[in-house]
């Protein structure tokens, strides 16, 4: 089935995931829109080398044909409030979605009433809601939790992703205060925009299929500072500015702390690798050497969600209720 898809936000997620889609035999994109100078009314192959010669429209109300769609990408925001008006439009034209809205992995956290009403949308209007992504969506929250599958009893959980942020996108490095003094790095938490988005979502997404119960939860964020001299996309990293950013988000369980998470991202971070530690029978503890790289895996998982999706039931939908993920692309595997 060659998905007709309609693709909205192209940053530089939303073009990474245009070009990764010219590679593979998933879909073709027959309509597009991001309202920001110097992209709407753009070609998408003025953006996108090789892709479709759609006209990139301001905004959904432009759009016509809307039954030549079989679903949707939305690329936008990190926040679920920001994003709803266009989850809601889709939903209601009976479009499927799936969207790197880090919220949206687990909107029930911070916007209960709103996922209900999202749940209710996309039940009327016949379609499906998901979001996904490489952090939230699968590395610390869809894979510990399958991860549990070959166990008889959870005890705990810890997961880790530590990143060297040098090769990832410039909006990644600016969202983790690359290069910030201490001032801006405090001033950037309280306006909101300094932050991983979704480690909250990640631990609740556990809790929720693990059978934990919350009783509180906590997190915390401080600069990781440079110890020497660095360089990245955004400029110099001077020793005693900050390379990056780390925080840690512990859930309280029966009167303990038995759900851990932590995340560091930073410029020239050593040893980077994600991990996930069950205490668990049998025991498990997974590493990615390494760590996966964010931007490659974003763009693969929010493809290889396209097929899934459509075929779900309809309404709003978490990693665990879909049918499972995989990379389904014998086109490239011809070649």
């Amino acid at each position: 089935m060659n998905l007709r898809i309609l693709h909205v936000g192209l940053g530089p997620l939303g073009l990474r995931i245009q070009a990764d889609l010219l590679t593979r035999s998933l879909g073709t994109t027959v309509a597009a829109v991001d309202p920001a100078p110097g992209i709407a009314g753009k070609l998408l192959s003025e953006l996108v080398p090789g892709a479709p010669a759609v006209r990139v429209q301001a905004s959904l109300d432009e759009l016509a044909h809307v039954g030549a769609i079989d679903v949707a990408l939305v690329t936008t925001s990190s926040d679920l409030r920001k994003c709803a008006p266009t989850f809601q439009t889709l939903l209601a034209r009976g479009i499927p979605c799936v969207s790197t809205c880090e919220e949206l992995i687990y909107p029930w956290l911070r916007h209960r009433e709103l996922s209900d009403e999202l749940d209710r949308c996309a039940k009327q209007g016949k379609a499906q809601l998901l979001g996904t992504g490489v952090n939230p969506g699968f590395l610390m929250d869809a894979l510990p939790v399958f991860a549990t599958a070959v166990c008889n009893r959870v005890r705990s959980l810890s997961v880790f992703r530590v990143q060297d942020a040098t090769p990832r996108r410039v909006p990644f490095q600016k969202k983790i205060g690359a290069g910030l003094d201490r001032a801006g790095f405090a001033k950037g938490i309280e306006d909101g925009w300094l932050r991983h988005v979704g480690l909250g979502e990640s631990l609740h997404f556990c809790a929720q299929y693990l059978g934990f119960t919350v009783e509180s939860w906590s997190e915390t964020i401080e600069p990781v500072i440079a110890t020497r001299e660095l360089e990245c996309k955004l400029g110099r990293i001077a020793i005693g500015q900050c390379a990056g950013v780390r925080q840690v988000a512990v859930g309280i369980v029966e009167g303990r702390p038995l759900l851990r998470y932590e995340f560091q991202a930073a410029i020239g971070q050593s040893d980077p690798h994600d991990r996930v530690l069950l205490d668990s029978d049998p025991p498990l503890d997974l590493v990615v050497k390494g760590g996966v790289h964010g931007d490659v895996a974003t763009s693969a998982i929010a493809l290889n969600a396209l097929r899934p999706i459509v075929s779900a039931a309809p309404g709003l939908h978490t990693m665990a209720t879909v049918p499972m993920l995989a990379c389904s692309d014998a086109g490239v595997r011809r070649r």
